[in-house]
């Protein structure tokens, strides 16, 4: 009985509670653009890849960070 009780107390607060009480960090926000802006910038140096830093700006900026 233990079990059930723990399983259904830990599903919402890991799912709905953790989203709407912790805002998003800026870390954690946009991680498609960030990879691929991260491995351009490794492989290619950050002036040649300037139209993915932008891309990964304008997605911060869409989220509400002030860039």
């Amino acid at each position: 009985m233990s079990t059930l009780s723990a399983a259904s107390i830990e599903a919402p607060a890991v799912t709905g509670g953790a989203e709407e009480k912790k805002p998003l960090k800026p870390c954690c926000a946009c991680p498609e653009t960030k990879k691929v802006r991260d491995a351009c910038i490794i492989e290619k140096g950050e002036e040649n890849c300037t139209g993915l830093i932008e891309a990964h700006k304008d997605c911060m900026r869409a989220l509400g960070f002030k860039i």
